[in-house]
This record gives structure tokens, sequence and C-alpha cells, in this order.
């Protein structure tokens, strides 16, 4: 498994979707979240996402109620780092509602991880919700079993206690946690 980000240019995947006249259609994922930080199970989320999309839009949500350790600009910097190569790839902050973001991007779907039931069960009534409000379907990634392990809330509590976080952090970080000790 590689930590390194996949710099595929948009040109060699064929489209998705096809229109009339021999056109395509560009298909777009919002992969939205606080990302606090963006860890290796995003970035695997995020690989396994261009397999099935165009374009996979990261946003970093400003979330009014979560003490954020980092502002929401060194995230987004920090994850724009990590896909700098990949024209795939959009990094952006947004607020208000998820379900509204999407539509104004003109994503197809919401892309979501999935770790444990209870992640599932949470998801499940977003995505329920999401697609009664917009019309947007959600699509669910499980985590791979070598990453399932991995929240931001612990890569998180792990720094602010000294410890050495890196192997959680995809190789291209701009060291924004790395260095929180």
């Amino acid at each position: 498994m590689s930590n390194h980000p996949s710099t595929t240019s948009r040109q060699s995947l064929p489209s998705l979707t096809g229109g009339a006249g021999g056109g395509s259609c560009e298909r777009v994922l919002l992969f939205p979240g606080s990302f606090n930080p963006f860890t290796r199970g995003h970035a695997n989320l995020v690989e396994r996402a261009l397999q099935l999309f165009d374009e996979v839009v990261i946003a970093v949500g400003i979330n009014e109620e979560k003490a954020d350790s980092h502002s929401v600009e060194a995230r987004v910097a920090s994850i724009q780092n990590i896909y700098k190569d990949n024209v795939r790839v959009r990094v952006e902050s947004y607020t208000g509602l998820t379900a509204d973001f999407a539509c104004s991007i003109g994503a197809q779907a919401i892309l979501r991880g999935v770790r444990t039931m209870k992640d599932f069960e949470y998801e499940m009534q977003m995505a329920d919700v999401n697609r009664q409000l917009t019309g947007i379907d959600t699509v669910c990634l499980f985590a791979e079993p070598t990453l399932a392990a991995i929240s931001s809330s612990l890569v998180r509590e792990l720094a602010h206690f000294g410890k050495d976080v890196s192997e959680f952090l995809p190789i291209r970080d701009n060291k924004l946690f790395r260095d929180n000790k």
C-alpha cells in the first residue's frame, strides 16, 4: 500500500459517462469533513474514489461548534500540498449544509468513509436527509482494515501529548501535525 497520492492526470482517465455526440460529462464527488488532521485513512478514500469519479473535491467544513486545533486555511493548505500534483483533486473550504455545497459545485455524490457500524448508522441517516433535500446520493467506502483504527481525534490526542503521529499522516504532509509536539 502506498501513502503517496496518485498523480494521474485527467487526460489519462477515460470519462465515466458519455454525453450526446461523443462528449463527456465530468463526474464530481464531494468529500466533506473537518480533516483536523487529514489522515492516511482519508487519503486512502480519495485514492479509491478517484477510481470511480473524474474529480474529487475535498471540502474542509467550517464548524462553529467544534474547537479546531488548526485554522481552516492551514488545513486547506496542508491538503492542497498533498495533492498539488493531482489535477483531479481540488481542495476548498465551505460553510453551511454539506448538501447545499455539493449542489453549488455540481457534485453528483458525497463521499463518506465508514469504519464501524456506528459510523454506518450515522452516515445512513445523513445520506437519507441529503438525498431528500437535494437528490444527491452518498457513496460510502469502507475503511481499509489496516487504517480503520485511525481517526483525526486519535491523531490530535497523540499529538497533544507529544507523540510522533507521522505514521498516521500522508507522506506529503506539510508538517501541520508532524511538528505539533
